[in-house]
């Protein structure tokens, strides 16, 4: 194994903390190795090293790091299974186009490829990472390692964004670098309409006498032109999961995240034109496509495979939400593309249906209510929510829960159990100002149980909701609802006040209504961290168990 020698010049963990530097980015979450020990060298003593204990949990917590800060966070880990490690976790940062730039080690340069079965060697890693990843190349050389790491963090930052994976073999880690280089490439020209395809749509939303506008992800940097047409228009704002945040929650004609609920159906149904800004129409957020949508429907994305992919639509606007919407504004206010006045009782309608679909869901939940308004009670306006794929946030956490900015709402797209943790370290650890929650239930808490111990060493500001219901409760509510038995829902949970007590975390139980607003109060002023259980049990069943929004055979 290669070895830096006594007094060696700056090298390529030195490299790499002067390009992070660049970045913004003053922690870093990782798994140590011999090979990537040059890199967690550096960083730990420049910066901030986090050294969690699965690389999964890296990429989460580099990724809501990013999300948390709207920048780029970073995870270092090991070459092989190391990397493959981290696989799970890039497909979460690529479904939710994040920006995260994945370091990871390599074998000597002068065995790569070969297929000796080098300590660490993994057949085509490079191929692996290219799958789960929006760019990936190898350093080859010492001297192309700093423009590989700063191209590869301009693609992660660069709309529609994604995990930039960069893999270093260890001997050129170890070689001579000079740290100063040249700054982040430019970034890349991005797409816009046409000036006739703009007046087009423009017009069209101009005559619009029951508009609604649908914000998904793509629509959070264009945060200020969203509000403005909101205002311009009189339109009301339906949101997917990832746009949430993006026009504050508690503002008037924010429905949110509701649409196929009967009340957001209903509204679809009743309005004349809608735009949608960045949003892929995801199986979950249309009941599996089934969801009906305006025949004047105007959509604008980055992406141009995900125009008219899910939808049709009148007018596709290939571009940037910022641009494109800020465009629109433009030519509504100039009066050139007509009056853009909505009829009267419309914005009244949107307000009431606003009203309704919370007040169904607070009752549809039961007990669990009293827990969303604790969290929110106890949170200061900005503050990140982290929510795991648990019953609870699936159900209220996801809807019920407001959000003020989409800098606050981290949740793993993709769907995958187990993240919520990782990601709320990320982001505790990048925001350290603020305390932060993570909502999470027993199974998937399970699935990366070790980072408690993370959460134990490193001491943020984070309160760790855990949802006791003994299992996988979501897939036991399905299985109950359409199938004659159970299979693998049920498991073994710990005891969490020894747990609590065993990593030297402090510890609450919540099982009643009335201790949710006491309990959670405390935790989230308390300068580190504190596990909360939340004993379903005990604290009472939701009205009606919640199921997926996924079809089955045997329904």
């Amino acid at each position: 194994m290669t070895q830096p020698p006594t007094g060696a010049p700056p090298n390529g963990g030195d490299l790499l903390v002067a390009v992070l530097r660049e970045l913004g980015v003053d922690v870093v979450f990782g798994i140590v190795s011999v090979h990537n020990l040059p890199l967690v060298e550096a960083v730990d003593r420049d910066l901030r090293f986090v050294p969690v204990r699965h690389e999964a949990s890296a990429v989460n917590a580099a990724d809501a790091y990013g999300r948390a800060r709207g920048g780029i966070g970073c995870a270092l880990t090991s070459t092989g299974t190391g990397a493959g490690n981290a696989a799970g976790s890039l497909i979460e940062s690529l479904a939710a186009g994040s920006s995260v730039l994945h370091v990871t080690g390599q074998i000597d340069s002068e065995h790569l490829g070969r297929g000796r079965g080098f300590i660490h060697e993994t057949k085509d890693q490079l191929g692996m990472l290219r799958a789960v990843s929006s760019y990936a190349e190898t350093v080859t050389s010492a001297g192309d390692a700093g423009r590989l790491l700063r191209e590869a963090a301009r693609h992660a930052l660069t709309d529609p964004g994604g995990p930039a994976s960069v893999e270093w073999p260890v001997d050129l880690q170890y070689a001579a670098q000079r740290p100063a280089g040249e700054p982040l490439p430019e970034q890349p020209a991005l797409p816009h309409p046409a000036s006739a395809e703009l007046d087009a749509a423009a017009a069209l939303l101009a005559s619009a006498r029951r508009p609604l506008i649908w914000a998904g992800g793509g629509a959070n940097r264009a945060r200020g032109e969203l509000a403005a047409l909101l205002e311009r228009t009189g339109a009301g704002l339906l949101t997917s999961n990832s746009g949430r945040g993006g026009v504050p929650e508690d503002h008037p004609g924010v429905v949110g995240n509701f649409a196929t609920s009967p009340g957001g159906r209903a509204l679809l149904a009743e309005a004349d034109v809608l735009l949608s800004v960045g949003t892929h129409f995801r199986s979950n957020e249309t009941a599996d496509y089934e969801l009906a949508l305006p025949a004047a429907h105007i959509q604008t994305d980055i992406d141009a495979a995900a125009l008219g992919r899910v939808y049709p639509a009148a007018h596709t606007l290939h571009g940037h939400a910022p641009a494109v919407l800020g465009e629109l504004l433009t030519r509504l206010e100039s009066g050139g593309a007509g009056a853009a006045t909505c009829e009267p009782g419309w914005t009244e309608r949107v307000t009431a249906v606003r009203a309704e679909v919370r007040e169904r869901l607070r009752e549809s939940v039961g007990p669990q209510a009293a827990v969303c308004d604790a969290i929110r009670a106890a949170l200061p306006r900005r503050a990140v929510v982290a929510r795991d794929v648990t019953i609870p946030s699936s159900s209220w956490g996801n809807r019920l829960l407001e959000l003020y900015d989409p800098r606050d709402n981290v949740f793993p797209r993709g769907g995958g159990i187990g993240q919520g943790l990782g990601m709320g370290i990320g982001a505790a650890l990048g925001r350290p100002e603020e305390p932060v929650v993570v909502l999470a239930g027993d199974g998937g808490l399970a699935v990366h149980l070790g980072e408690l111990l993370t959460l134990a060493q490193e001491r943020p500001r984070l309160t760790l909701v855990v949802f006791n219901d003994g299992g996988y409760g979501v897939l036991r509510n399905t299985q109950d609802a359409h199938f004659a038995r159970r299979s693998g829902v049920d498991l073994a949970t710990p005891d969490f006040a020894l747990l609590a007590r065993a990593c030297g975390l402090d510890y609450a139980r919540v099982a009643a209504e009335e201790e949710a607003g006491p309990a959670l109060a405390r935790a989230c002023a308390a300068d580190g961290p504190t596990l909360v259980e939340v004993d379903l049990a005990a604290l009472g069943p939701m009205k009606n168990p919640f199921t997926p929004p996924v079809k089955l055979p045997a329904q």
